[in-house]
């Protein structure tokens, strides 16, 4: 995995995304193959603390009460949504 992709799925973890699973089901029907039955299931997935930690390159995050925690990840967050939307 690239150094760029890596990244990439940390910005994408950070800020939450959605993502579906496709479930499908098959019999034989007159010696063929059918689709009988397909499922798609849709999930969110919320943003994760731990991914915002890593974006911060190492500033020390250690000493940051919870609440100074969420306010930078609301901060990382507006940063990623406009440079998504750039």
């Amino acid at each position: 995995m690239e150094e760029g992709s890596v990244k990439d799925a940390l910005k994408k973890c950070a800020v939450g995304f959605g993502t579906s699973e496709v479930v499908e089901e098959f019999a034989m029907d007159g010696g063929e193959l059918r689709l009988i039955k397909r499922k798609v299931t849709r999930r969110d997935i919320p943003p994760d603390i731990k991914a915002v930690k890593m974006l911060l390159d190492g500033d020390d995050v250690s000493s940051m009460t919870d609440e100074q925690l969420e306010e930078e990840k609301r901060r990382l967050m507006r940063e990623l949504k406009e440079e998504e939307d750039d």
